[in-house]
């Protein structure tokens, strides 16, 4: 299509528009598309960082059963907002579960908080089940005026 095309597609059908090259409609804003998933392989990574600080707005099952990665980053710490979320966290748990093989996943909590202890606690013997390690650190950066917990990762 020419971009003479796409003005005219765009202005003769108001209300639709293209994301990644699929019409949709704009009145339909919920983050979580109707559009099924593209069916394909799963990703493999060494390192995943966990979406919107590990909120429920963005991550589900589907997140860790397409992103299989050997370490996931939880950053987290905003109780308020539910974050961590307990619902993406049972998500790892539900996701890795169908991978059909069992790799070591190393979850790294970046901060310490209620909801990652109380799942951790919960859920230990299915951890132990999927092959999934939580990482736990006391190191501490400080940097001027703060300082706070750190991960150290070396592959």
């Amino acid at each position: 299509h020419t971009e003479d095309e796409l003005s005219r597609s765009s202005h003769s059908n108001p209300g639709k528009s293209l994301v990644n090259g699929i019409k949709t409609n704009p009145a339909s804003n919920s983050p979580k598309s109707s559009f099924p998933v593209p069916v394909g392989p799963p990703v493999y990574v060494d390192l995943a960082y966990i979406p919107n600080h590990c909120s429920g707005k963005n991550t589900d099952p589907e997140f860790f059963k397409r992103v299989r990665a050997s370490y996931y980053v939880v950053s987290g710490n905003d109780a308020a907002n539910g974050e961590p979320s307990r619902a993406v966290l049972d998500a790892l748990l539900e996701g890795k579960s169908q991978w059909g093989e069992n790799l070591q996943v190393t979850l790294i909590p970046t901060h310490d908080t209620e909801v990652t202890r109380e799942w951790y606690q919960q859920t230990h013997e299915k951890q132990q089940e999927l092959n999934i390690m939580v990482l736990a650190s006391s190191s501490t950066v400080v940097m001027q005026d703060e300082s706070f917990p750190a991960c150290k990762i070396e592959f």
